[in-house]
């Protein structure tokens, strides 16, 4: 056999198996849900207004009250709302919400890199990205959480607002497709057969 035929065989070795409808249809679910939670996690802390606690309004960047319940007067030194370490947690909870969308904005390019270049190293771009959202989800979650200790006192079930349930539903989001995607992954890259074969010469 030559040398290019030789080299021939390799490439196709190299080459991803086919996928099932059901594989293709789940990836791009995954990738669909990962979008959809980036798009409502950059919305609700552009918004960043999350609790309505009486006659105040509290916010990722700012802190608002209303005045004869018709006017908001906001102010962006959180130290006014005279709430114990809100204006310096606050700082910590905006760094962590906003890298999480950071990172799964990352993690959604290497899924997607992953489907439209299909090649040997198609599963790990994919394992990249889905750690990616793994990561995001843990940074998301403490945002959230930050933000919930800080206003622990204020807080009451129907005072948070419906962009902080927006995070909270992208943060649940970027939770499952981490973990679909880290599962199907796993699964159809230990029933793929091997993409280089040995050639005989």
């Amino acid at each position: 056999m030559t040398a290019l035929g030789v080299q021939a065989q390799r490439l196709l070795g190299q080459r991803r198996p086919p996928r099932s409808f059901f594989e293709s249809f789940t990836r791009g679910l995954i990738i669909l849900c990962a979008s959809l939670a980036v798009v409502l996690s950059s919305i609700s802390i552009c918004d960043g207004q999350w609790l309505l606690a009486d006659d105040r309004l509290f916010g990722l960047w700012r802190f608002c009250t209303a005045s004869n319940q018709t006017e908001l007067h906001c102010l962006r030194d959180l130290s006014q709302a005279q709430v114990p370490w809100l204006a310096s947690g606050m700082v910590v909870a905006r760094i962590v919400a906003s890298l999480a969308v950071v990172v799964a904005i990352f993690g959604l390019e290497f899924l997607i890199v992953s489907q439209v270049c299909e090649d040997s190293l198609a599963w790990r771009k994919w394992a990249v990205g889905s750690a990616l959202l793994l990561i995001s989800f843990i940074l998301s979650f403490g945002g959230l959480l930050s933000f919930l200790v800080l206003l622990r006192s204020q807080v009451t079930l129907w005072g948070l607002t419906l962009m902080f349930w927006s995070d909270f539903t992208a943060s649940f989001l970027l939770f499952l497709n981490a973990i679909s995607g880290l599962h199907i992954n796993s699964i159809t890259h230990n029933n793929m057969h091997p993409w280089s074969l040995p050639t005989k010469v």
